[in-house]
């Protein structure tokens, strides 16, 4: 019979401010927006040379919704944030969109835009 494998309370547990424990964190907001919203390859990219910034806030007008404007309202909620621990939620959330996205693109043919 083998051993049974054995870990520290750092590898079930990882300390606060590591890689480990962030990329935990990262997981778990990938699998809320799952959760919340579905499967959501379907999007559009909405990027590409056409993008102007000034025209984010009207962006979406007939409707559609993009990774871009999506990943762009993370970015601004996170910037616009001073308070410390509401801050680094925020970025987890940059994070987590900025992965979907690149699952998204993934799981696209490679043709596909």
């Amino acid at each position: 019979m083998s051993e049974m494998p054995t870990f520290t309370v750092d590898e079930i547990f990882p300390p606060a401010g590591s890689t480990a424990a962030v990329l935990d964190e990262l997981l778990a907001e990938r699998q809320r927006q799952t959760a919340k919203h579905g499967d959501q390859s379907h999007l559009p990219n909405g990027t590409g040379p056409e993008l102007i910034l000034c025209d984010l806030p009207f962006m979406g007008g007939n409707g559609s919704i993009t990774f871009e404007m999506i990943l762009l309202e993370e970015v601004f909620e996170a910037i616009a944030e001073s308070d410390l621990a509401k801050l680094r939620a925020e970025l987890i959330q940059v994070a987590a969109v900025a992965v979907q996205f690149v699952e998204a693109i993934d799981r696209r043919p490679s043709d596909a835009a």
